[in-house]
């Protein structure tokens, strides 16, 4: 269960590699997000969002309703819709692509080449590079590997119903992990179909899928696929 079996660091977010040890459980990088990002106010980081928003008002002549909040870093040839929320302590990665109505709030970092569809929502949460989020996600004190696919509508829960701190299940252990807000951990690769939900404290190893429209809990090994089997019968109508 440690986080090198689930990824590899990726060299663009190298800066951050002392707050996520690989030999830890990768549950405990959550906490360490907002101290990572916090250390990195360091850098530029207000240079950089200045610039971007300087030409932003020179490609739209409207007043644009991009909201940006402190210490934000936006790497290069990012992709900024006029529509979208960014809160406190965010890094973005080069090249990644925010699409319309994205809630981007407090202590995120998001890797390079990713795509955070519209409508999608995200805090607490590291994402490493190409990760993909189609629209209408949500993921919460999560970690996402290298080329993560999340499909349209699927949802990373992050709190029990009682509030209980969150255990995770692999087999018929259950193991603490002392977080009260827990989503999951994906491994690279793995995927989440069509309005699928993984219950807190979820982990999905890499290269494997949940698939649409179910609920899934626990461990899902790596190269393993969850998924309903449902029947379908079509008859005439009266």
């Amino acid at each position: 269960m440690r986080a090198n079996n689930f990824f590899d660091f990726p060299a663009s977010l190298k800066q951050f590699l002392y707050f996520f040890p690989m030999d830890d459980m990768p549950w405990t990088w959550i906490p360490n997000i907002e101290k990572a990002l916090l250390i990195y106010e360091n850098f530029s980081i207000k240079e950089r969002k200045d610039t971007f928003l300087k030409k932003i008002k020179k490609l739209f002549s409207q007043s644009t309703a991009i909201a940006i909040g402190n210490n934000v870093y936006i790497g290069k040839n990012v992709k900024l819709p006029i529509t979208c929320t960014i809160e406190d302590n965010v890094y973005i990665g080069d090249g990644t692509e925010i699409r319309s109505g994205a809630l981007i709030r407090k202590n995120v970092v998001i890797g390079k080449n990713c795509l955070i569809g519209n409508s999608c929502e995200i805090k607490n949460s590291l994402l490493m590079d190409h990760v993909q989020m189609a629209h209408f996600n949500y993921v919460g004190d999560s970690i996402l590997g290298s080329h993560v696919h999340l499909a349209a509508g699927a949802i990373l829960s992050n709190l029990r119903f009682d509030q209980k701190s969150v255990a995770i299940k692999v087999g018929d252990k259950k193991i603490p992990t002392e977080l009260k807000k827990f989503g999951a951990i994906l491994g690279e690769y793995a995927q989440v179909g069509c309005n699928s939900v993984l219950l807190p404290g979820t982990l999905l190893e890499k290269n494997s899928i949940v698939s649409a429209g179910i609920t899934f809990g626990g461990c899902l090994e790596a190269n393993k696929i969850a998924y309903l089997e449902t029947k379908t019968t079509v008859a005439g109508r009266k």
